[in-house]
């Protein structure tokens, strides 16, 4: 479904930086690589002759004019914060929104931007098992409102199983500039609401918010049903929007998970439209902070194809925590 940050993942894929959620060709979010420890302290790279180098005008938040001599070359990685801000310090093992502007350093060519001008940030979680070390060590231990620049060969920033997907080579360098935008919540935050009847049980973890589904011995709905689970007060999703969300999805008939955000450890980031038809309308007309329970029977899922562990006769149950919406 997308490409992404995920592109500077063990998953990278040619365009670097369109937030949303790996999934099936049918557009369903669907599991990918197990979660990983987060390092326990941040190495704070240091500026140097290079990463000093590469200007950078413009507003933080407004796309970056950014100018520097090519090829440029780089030994190492270095770091020059350009804006250091003021707000809460991004932390080793955190969750950070950040917008991103990307460059070959050898050609000049930019490789992608996001999050600038208003448009969707993206989502990066400050572990380099998760994410490519260079994306962490530019935004690590810095406070909220600063903008960054990284600097290094290309292999030591995105990782050498990455350069090709990227079309990059080990002979190039690469130039991040990032803007730490905010910490964004990981759990829905609203109020509880009872479901109606017939919905299955769900249990949280007390302390990462992860539901525990438990289906009732009943056969399922021959429609998708929604229903709140906790009433967010945030803006409305709309059809199209770029939401991000935590979510489980189990199968009714034995209660197997086929696919969790919070089993990857990090929310995920897609557009409403690019998901099947149940899990898009558990979505759309929601606000910001609820979590959303939807039963989803085979014709607003996968269909008569079903997709790996989903049988064509499959009813999906998702559990849904509503964190952010961009349009």
């Amino acid at each position: 479904m997308r490409t992404s940050l995920k592109a500077l993942t063990a998953t990278a894929t040619a365009a670097l930086l369109v937030s949303g959620l790996a999934a099936c060709s049918s557009g369903e979010p669907t599991a990918s690589s197990t979660p990983t420890a987060a390092a326990a302290t941040c190495q704070n790279v240091k500026s140097g002759a290079t990463s000093d180098s590469v200007k950078v005008a413009g507003d933080f938040g407004k796309t970056p004019t950014v100018t520097f001599g090519s090829p440029l070359k780089a030994t190492d990685l270095e770091r020059t914060v350009v804006v250091k801000g003021t707000g809460a310090v991004v932390k080793a093992g955190s969750n950070v929104d950040i917008a991103l502007a990307a460059y070959n350093g050898t050609t000049g060519k930019e490789l992608s931007a996001q999050g600038f001008d208003g448009s969707a940030t993206a989502m990066l979680k400050v572990d380099d098992k998760a994410f490519v070390p260079g994306l962490v060590r530019a935004v690590e231990c810095l406070p909220l409102g600063s903008r960054v620049v990284l600097t290094g060969p290309a292999g030591s920033a995105v990782g050498q199983q990455n350069l090709a997907q990227l079309n990059l080579t080990d002979k190039d360098s690469i130039v991040f500039v990032a803007d730490l935008v905010d910490l964004p919540q990981t759990r829905a935050n609203g109020k509880a609401v009872t479901p109606p009847a017939g919905f299955p049980k769900v249990t949280l973890d007390a302390k990462t918010g992860e539901p525990d589904i438990t289906i009732p011995k009943a056969d399922p709905p021959k429609e998708t049903k929604i229903a709140v689970l906790k009433q967010g007060d945030g803006e409305t999703v709309q059809s199209g929007d770029t939401v991000t969300v935590q979510y489980k999805g189990v199968l009714w008939r034995n209660g197997q998970m086929f696919d969790s955000s919070w089993s990857r450890g990090t929310p995920a980031a897609f557009q409403t439209t690019q998901v099947v038809k149940g899990f898009q309308q558990a979505l759309e007309g929601q606000k910001v902070g609820s979590q959303v329970i939807a039963i989803v029977p085979p014709a607003d899922g996968y269909g008569d194809k079903g997709s790996g562990d989903i049988k064509a006769t499959d009813t999906m149950v998702f559990v849904i925590d509503i964190l952010k919406t961009t349009r």
